[in-house]
């Protein structure tokens, strides 16, 4: 999983609705959606409500991403 797609998934976790994650990240609503489409199957999920605990289980950092941690600094 992407760092972006990490926090959009975490974000969702929180109960934030996908314009809220979307105006917090400046992407769309419909951009937001299509991470956790992608991201759900990563996950083993199929519904929202199920996020968090299934973020649990994913280690944070390189390890468990493919790519950054965070993103690359001077952004």
């Amino acid at each position: 999983m992407t760092w972006q797609e990490r926090r959009i998934a975490e974000l969702a976790a929180t109960g934030l609705t996908n314009k809220e994650i979307g105006e917090r990240m400046h992407l769309s609503p419909r951009t937001i959606s299509s991470h956790l489409y992608r991201v759900f199957p990563k996950l083993g999920i199929t519904a929202r409500a199920a996020l968090r605990d299934a973020l649990d289980r994913v280690p944070d950092g390189p390890a468990g991403t493919h790519g950054p941690a965070r993103p690359p600094s001077g952004r």
